[in-house]
């Protein structure tokens, strides 16, 4: 019996091929003793197929040409009608398939054929008209391409949501202290720093003391899933919404800060995010995120894990909610918030247990001060 071929890729590699039904076998590794990487798969899966234009393929269709091997000349060696006219031979036929007619010539070659050769239809005569509500609908849109940024995050989104399995956890938290705590310390905080205390630096005051109780949520995998990096520290990330897309800039050693300290930490990066003046380096080296809309009344929303990151917290609105209070129906202000974790390297309780100190956290909010 013939030995197995044994086949050397990643764990990334081989999902995007099952995903794209590639063979690993075909594809040709990059990697360490060829290895093969989840952008061969991708590679390969793009330059495997013969990307042609409907009129090209429509051409060659009917008059028995193989493409195959063929490289284009159009946008990343995609085949046009001038690639395919040039492996046809006959004089008759390339000059007739040239004529600006081909849509009507071809329409039913065997019946025109012969019209064809004697009447001159002008490109003005196979015009068809559009209808007018098309016309009007295409009137009122417009199409811009992607801008450089928005296709950054539409490729690490699509990486993230697509090669991490993860799971969320919802919590409720009763923010009635921690709201009586930010009024009392506003004061003192725009005395010394003269900026406002918001309820989001609580919050990342509190998920900053959380984390780093938790080594797994504050950690990171490695591209080839064979390391997990704990972080003896906290770079936090957190998620700031353009017009023009999303950036998230960082705090670093966010750990070793005192509330003053985040407040016009966060208040800096957040502010030269906006104007656009964020350095590269701000921007990277996260070792957890924060995602919070509670300023636009979301009641509930669960954000996409921010690689390398093992997990990321989403922050939803503050809402007056009848809950149960010592067996009575009393009105609170509640408050959403999701952790979406990556399932690789993060267990369901080990996600419970640390929402569980976050939520004790924020509800006895005087421990954050001691």
């Amino acid at each position: 019996m013939e030995e197995r071929q044994l086949i050397r890729a990643t764990p990334a590699a081989r999902a995007l091929a099952r995903r794209m039904n590639v063979t690993l076998a075909n594809v040709t590794g990059t990697g360490y003793k060829s290895r093969i990487h989840k952008e061969d798969v991708a590679g390969w899966n793009f330059q495997g197929k013969i990307h042609i234009s409907p009129l090209a393929r429509r051409i060659a269709e009917e008059h028995n040409i193989d493409l195959k091997g063929i490289r284009g000349s159009g946008h990343n060696d995609k085949i046009i009608k001038d690639d395919v006219l040039l492996l046809i031979s006959d004089p008759v036929l390339k000059a007739r398939l040239t004529r600006d007619d081909f849509a009507e010539a071809t329409a039913a070659p065997k019946i025109l054929s012969s019209v064809s050769k004697q009447i001159q239809i002008t490109p003005s005569e196979t015009k068809v008209p559009v209808p007018a509500k098309a016309a009007e609908e295409t009137a009122n849109t417009e199409v811009l391409p992607l801008s450089m940024m928005r296709k950054v995050i539409a490729k690490r989104m699509s990486e993230s949501y697509f090669s991490i399995p993860s799971f969320i956890q919802t919590w409720e938290i009763d923010m009635t202290e921690l709201l009586e705590l930010r009024k009392k310390l506003m004061d003192p905080i725009k005395e010394k720093t003269d900026k406002k205390l918001t309820v989001t630096d609580l919050i990342s005051f509190a998920v900053v003391k959380t984390l780093m109780k938790h080594k797994y949520i504050n950690a990171s995998l490695n591209g080839e899933v064979t390391e997990i990096t704990f972080h003896n520290y906290v770079n936090l990330g957190m998620a700031v919404g353009l017009d023009e897309g999303l950036l998230v800039p960082v705090v670093k050693n966010a750990d070793k800060m005192s509330l003053s300290e985040l407040v016009v930490a966060l208040k800096d990066v957040t502010e030269r995010t906006f104007s656009k003046k964020l350095m590269p380096d701000e921007q990277t080296g996260s070792t957890f995120t924060i995602s919070n809309l509670g300023m636009y009344g979301v009641e509930h929303f669960t954000a996409i894990i921010n690689q390398p990151n093992a997990a990321i917290l989403s922050v939803s609105s503050t809402k007056d909610t009848i809950v149960a209070r010592n067996g009575e129906a009393v009105i609170r202000p509640i408050m959403k918030i999701s952790l979406t974790s990556d399932h690789r390297i993060i267990d369901g309780l080990t996600a419970a247990k640390f929402m569980t100190d976050l939520k004790q956290l924020l509800e006895n909010p005087l421990s954050l001060l001691i």
